[in-house]
């Protein structure tokens, strides 16, 4: 055995050993990360009860959405021959996967605070039907948007272009089966579909949120809109609106739960971007419009206009 032989063995002994030794150190971590960690310092769902899917729950987002609208979002080629072949296969995994997540949002919310059995499986079955059953009617609500996005946007070329490429269509389609499912009454499922929906979009629809037909967000990014606010028909916001709630009292929360804390804005109103709308008393009357960055607690008669006067602008010579 020559020198350098000899040195790369010794060296990898070495290193074998330097790994083992620090490896071994893990074994003290995991105990400690058990043993101090409970739920008055973090948070744990450690439970024979899984709790829903993340991962699932996209999946399921994004085969509602190839059922919604046939043809655009699915792999293969969709044509007049599979057409009923494909919607029918897709459609029964649908149902095994949304009982299945909704059954464990159930199931999840019984042991976590001690509620009586509601037979999860069961209520799993009968909304997952019902979300499959409304398909016709989410459908034809979606065209209203898209016809609404089509009619008001010049930028818009055809239909493929907006269902495609439109990150406000995207954000209500999915705000609408979650809203759906929020009025079912299933837990978790609807804000893990609408907050993965603003990680995508930038836009943060509650599900609770009331939202009629011809409904446009143009732009979208940092649009807010809470869960009692009410929206009525052919309305269009742009980027950066916020329909919210006054901040709650320190010890008031509670209270505040299942009241109206968010605005209404009744139909054909148009809001433009970085506008603030806040309050559960707050109603902007028909046909208004909001102009940009506006700030507004209090209601509005219909037919109102809104703006900020203009600013004082400063022109200097560039140096």
């Amino acid at each position: 055995m020559d020198d350098q032989t000899e040195y790369n063995e010794m060296s990898c002994r070495t290193e074998s050993f330097s790994y083992t030794k620090h490896r071994a150190r893990l074994h003290a971590i995991v105990d400690r990360i058990i043993d101090e960690c409970n739920d008055d310092k973090c948070n744990t769902h450690i439970d024979y009860e899984q709790l829903p899917s993340k991962t699932a729950v996209i999946e399921i987002l994004h085969k509602l959405r190839a059922v919604l609208f046939p043809g655009y979002f699915n792999d293969e080629k969709i044509d007049p021959v599979n057409l009923r072949y494909y919607v029918g296969q897709t459609v029964a995994e649908l149902f095994d996967m949304l009982s299945e997540q909704i059954s464990s949002s159930i199931r999840h919310d019984c042991f976590k605070f001690n509620l009586e059995c509601t037979e999860c499986t069961e209520r799993g079955y009968e909304n997952a039907l019902a979300l499959l059953e409304s398909i016709p009617e989410l459908q034809r609500k979606l065209a209203t948007d898209i016809l609404a996005v089509s009619e008001g946007d010049p930028a818009a070329k055809s239909y493929d272009e907006i269902i495609f490429s439109y990150p406000g269509v995207f954000a209500v389609t999915v705000y609408r089966i979650a809203h759906l499912l929020y009025h079912l009454g299933v837990p978790l499922l609807p804000r893990m579909m609408s907050e993965y929906v603003h990680g995508e979009t930038g836009i943060d629809i509650h599900p609770g949120a009331e939202i009629d037909e011809r409904f446009v967000i143009d732009h979208g990014t940092g649009v807010v809109i809470g869960e009692t606010a009410e929206i009525g028909k052919n309305v269009r916001i742009y980027q950066g609106v916020t329909i919210g709630a006054l901040s709650v009292p320190k010890g008031k929360i509670e209270e505040m739960k299942g009241r109206k804390r968010h605005p209404t804005i009744e139909d054909e109103v148009i809001i433009y971007s970085g506008a603030t709308i806040l309050g559960g008393n707050t109603v902007i009357g028909a046909r208004s419009v909001i102009g940009g960055n506006v700030w507004i607690t209090e209601s509005l008669p219909p037919d109102t206009q809104v703006l900020i006067e203009s600013p004082h602008l400063i022109y200097r010579k560039k140096n």
